[in-house]
């Protein structure tokens, strides 16, 4: 965090929403923060109706009382503007402010985030009411950080209305010098695309055949914008009626979400906070856990917040499961292990009525008897017991370069196959590494690199030049690089590199491609060595490089599909298919022994190992999957910190329980 929160230890909360019950529940739910930990809640989220009944008349008695409460009970408030649900009445007055989807139909107010993110009114309606509630609670003792808005771009980061359209015009007027300089950029002579005017320009609507791929790409790129100046103009407002108190907003770093470029949020943000849920038809949802917080502690620069995540089932999936016994507790403990300071959940109290009435909470329908609540108790306990934790780093000497422009591109229309899914390639890769126990940072193409010794970039569709000209440097001052297939195959606009595939990347690789043989769904291809590889194949020479694995069957037979080439004083590695598990487990295992990269603790199948380091400390969290005890070595004099018991070279980590040792630097 770049700014430090003011509560101590590991803050432990959720969402708060007291309004949605009568005014005698609100001693009982401070009874039980107590008796659960309860140190910060999120409030006043989704009440602008009730704070601004008409345009222009507040009523700030009740979110007066509620800050009272919390303040009186030693529970710090994250108040929020509660700008994601503007009220029916702003709609009824201001109708042009509801979004329009690609389709061309105007969508209705009803839900939340029914706004279009370009409309001046919504703009004006949202400063105003930021401004108000920043004069009114500027120095009340219990805010001790602005909550701005709510998971920006969830349900309305793309609007297609006239007002979107003038507005994407005016940000490729900031991004392109001249009309001239846009054809070029998007290719206009292909389709008698050309533009003659600005005025011609419109969002990528609904069309007959496939759009302009860069054309689509710049929308992907205004939409982050266009949300991103909204947050901006709301903390700036906020910045003046409190220059002291950070401000966040709650990303959503998670499987299903792509909307927004993180990289650009990111230094906008006092505190970088997350929103996390897990997908329930993935059977081992850890590895998105992890895969999550490393990328949110890379984006933070170091410790950030877990602002959401459930303790059972969401509302939200086709079929919404339940967590399994220890669940709960290890996955709030996997956050913490990469870097979360604090943990929250949506919400405090589950609520009787409404869209997420069968949305999981701390304390559920079924009341204190109940193993949620006896879960969240215990968490409490564990994360007290954590305090000394905050404010420590992760260590990694392996970067997995993530870029939301190559995933926007990867997963534009009218690829070699449309089987890719960034997400799902960039996790295969980490998978390895998550089982090995090897600490990984996520980076930008162009982010320094000389903290690591191994740089992985297992999908890089696009990469301009700066950043490929700093990945091959990387390795030409004695990294090790290695690139997955489809990887440097456009510029920033999208254009082809010409010459030969991986394009951007092949002369440092030491290969050249000249056609590619993408596999359908259910194919695959054999490999030496016993594996195979699906997805992707290609007809690949080598330049310098050398062949570490070739194909075993199909147009393809013996034809290189693992390489490896010494350029500079670094090596770099080509994956051009996407091997199995097992076989891309070996291939991950051996570049980084050749890199000399270590885990960070050598501990038993289905034992999750994290570190993070204080000066004087490294605190070892070990989370265990298994339904069987493990045992892992540890530095003599060791502490549990879960427990409290001292350790003398070994720590027992009970069947699906988890332990935190706190080992003395140079003990």
């Amino acid at each position: 965090m770049s700014v430090p929160l003011n509560v101590p230890g590991i803050a432990y909360g959720g969402d708060y929403n007291p309004e949605q019950w009568p005014e005698e529940v609100w001693a009982e739910d401070m009874r039980l923060m107590a008796e659960a930990g309860v140190t910060m809640v999120s409030v006043n989220i989704f009440s602008w109706a009730l704070l601004e009944p008409t345009e222009g008349e507040y009523d700030f008695s009740r979110l007066d009382r509620i800050l009272d409460l919390l303040h009186s009970h030693g529970i710090a408030a994250d108040l929020a503007t509660p700008t994601a649900a503007p009220p029916a009445w702003f709609f009824v007055k201001h109708p042009d402010a509801l979004p329009v989807d690609r389709d061309g139909r105007g969508l209705s107010y009803g839900s939340r985030q029914t706004f279009c993110p370009s409309s001046p009114a919504y703009r004006e309606a949202a400063l105003r009411m930021a401004r108000v509630l920043g004069e009114r609670y500027a120095d009340h003792p219990a805010v001790v950080m602005w909550h701005i808005h709510n998971e920006y771009g969830c349900h309305n980061a793309e609007c297609y209305c006239d007002t979107s359209a003038e507005a994407f015009r005016g940000w490729l007027r900031d991004r392109y010098d001249s009309l001239a300089e846009l054809n070029h950029a998007w290719g206009t002579t292909f389709w008698s695309q050309w533009y003659y005017d600005w005025d011609q320009i419109l969002p990528p609507r609904a069309t007959g055949a496939v759009p302009n791929p860069t054309h689509q790409l710049d929308w992907r790129r205004f939409c982050s914008d266009a949300l991103l100046s909204l947050y901006e103009a709301e903390r700036d407002v906020l910045s003046e009626a409190a220059p002291a108190t950070p401000a966040t907003t709650n990303f959503m770093v998670m499987f299903n979400f792509d909307a927004l470029d993180y990289w650009r949020w990111a230094p906008e943000l006092d505190i970088v906070s997350n929103d996390h849920y897990l997908q329930s038809a993935d059977p081992e949802s850890q590895i998105d856990i992890a895969l999550s917080g490393d990328l949110v502690r890379s984006l933070a620069g170091g410790p950030w917040l877990l602002m959401e995540h459930s303790t059972g089932a969401v509302n939200w999936q086709p079929v919404n499961r339940a967590k399994t016994t220890g669940e709960l507790r290890r996955n709030a403990l996997a956050h913490v292990a990469r870097g979360a300071d604090g943990i929250a959940y949506f919400q405090w109290r589950a609520a009787k009525a409404g869209a997420e009435q069968w949305h999981s909470a701390m304390l559920p329908h079924a009341g204190t008897d109940s193993q949620i609540w006896r879960d969240v108790v215990q968490l409490g306990a564990d994360l007290r017991a954590l305090a000394e934790v905050r404010g420590s780093t992760g260590t990694a000497e392996v970067a997995v370069v993530w870029d939301w422009d190559a995933r926007w591109a990867l997963e534009l229309p009218s690829q070699p196959s449309g089987e890719l899914r960034f997400h799902d390639l960039v996790r295969a890769w980490y998978e390895p590494l998550w089982r090995a126990g090897i600490a990984v940072d996520f980076v930008r193409p162009d982010a320094d690199l000389a903290p690591y010794r191994l740089v992985l970039a297992p999908s890089l569709y696009l990469v301009d030049e700066a950043g490929a000209a700093n990945l091959t440097s990387f390795a030409e001052r004695g990294g090790t690089l290695a690139v997955g297939f489809h990887s440097g195959m456009v510029d920033a606009n999208c254009h082809v590199r010409l010459g030969g595939y991986p394009g951007a990347f092949r002369t440092a690789l030491g290969i050249r491609t000249d056609e590619l043989f993408p596999l359908l769904p259910g194919e695959s291809v054999g490999l030496d060595g016993g594996g195979t590889g699906t997805l992707w194949s290609e007809r690949l020479r080598l330049e310098g490089a050398e062949a570490v694995t070739r194909y075993t069957d199909g147009p393809l037979t013996g034809v290189p599909a693992v390489t490896r080439n010494a350029h500079g004083t670094g090596t770099t590695w080509y994956l051009a298919t996407q091997p199995d598990a097992a076989t891309l487990t070996t291939i991950l295992d051996r570049i980084r022994a050749e890199a000399g990269v270590q885990p960070v603790r050598t501990a038993p199948e289905g034992v999750e190992v994290a570190l993070r380091r204080a000066p004087e400390s490294d605190y070892l969290f070990l989370i265990n999957h298994t339904d069987r005890e493990a045992e892992v070595q540890v530095a003599p004099e060791s502490t549990e910190l879960l427990t409290g018991k001292r350790l003398s070279g070994s720590a027992r980590v009970p069947a699906g329980g988890v332990a935190v040792v706190r080992e003395r630097r140079g003990a």
